[in-house]
């Protein structure tokens, strides 16, 4: 019975070494995995890459959630381009909430910031920095520490 008690043994402690080397490669294919990802964020999000503001200014007109995430994205790697849609989309959000108060221009005053929206999501898209009608030069004023 003891003879049996130490063939187990023996198995269960070869399995468990099988098991650690076979961590120990997955630990390092994980690494090796995320140093390659961490590259290719690097890339993708360098200011140097027109790319970078590129996508910033795309993600700034998803919703007020895809401008947190721009706001946010554009800080830690600032380009020209995504700070202008930033501010661009604030402006015309600001623009909107504030139509969308007054009760005499509720329905209408919303079709402006549509357009507003589209205008800037075209020049988003196209990677120019063009400002929208009217008031895209003075969101750019105002709001220069973004």
């Amino acid at each position: 019975m003891s003879e049996e008690k130490k063939d187990l043994g023996d198995k269960a402690e070869e399995a468990f070494d099988k098991a650690k080397d076979a961590a120990k490669e997955a630990a390092e294919e994980a690494k090796e995995a995320a140093s390659d990802f961490k590259e290719d964020v690097k890339e993708t999000f360098d200011p140097k890459n027109p790319d970078s503001g590129k996508t910033v200014a795309l993600i700034a007109h998803l919703t007020l959630i895809g401008w947190i995430i721009a706001i946010i994205m554009n800080s830690s790697n600032k380009t020209e381009i995504g700070s202008f849609y930033v501010r661009q989309v604030l402006g015309i959000f600001l623009v909107g909430f504030v139509l969308g108060i007054i009760p005499v221009v509720n329905l209408i005053g919303w079709i402006f910031p549509v357009i507003l929206w589209v205008i800037s999501l075209i020049g988003a898209i196209n990677g120019t920095q063009k400002p929208v009608f009217l008031v895209g030069e003075h969101f750019q004023n105002w709001f220069k520490s973004l």
